[in-house]
């Protein structure tokens, strides 16, 4: 599966990238047609701690899950709208 990172307006470290990498590599044992993802890393300029937005999309044959989170860190949000797409996932499995 390729997973394109994309960081807005800053520049993503390493760890960081290696981090998403290897939870979006998890979704496969939901899922096992991803093709792709993207995942858009942004920090809003407002007066709360949780600024850091984490938008993911995934590809799949026929279909494409979206999640948003926004938390204190990228590692947090990630890890929700990771957790909301695996729910999204197993949501459509069932139908």
């Amino acid at each position: 599966m390729q997973v394109q990172i994309h960081s807005i307006h800053f520049d993503a470290d390493q760890s960081l990238i290696s981090f998403i990498e290897s939870k979006v590599a998890k979704l496969n044992t939901f899922h096992d047609k991803i093709i792709n993802s993207d995942v858009y890393l942004k920090i809003e300029k407002n007066n709360t701690r949780e600024n850091k937005v984490a938008e993911v999309k995934i590809h799949a044959p026929g279909v494409e899950f979206f999640a948003k989170r926004r938390a204190v860190s990228f590692e947090a949000s990630i890890d929700e709208a990771l957790e909301a797409i695996r729910r999204q996932i197993s949501k459509q499995k069932k139908d």
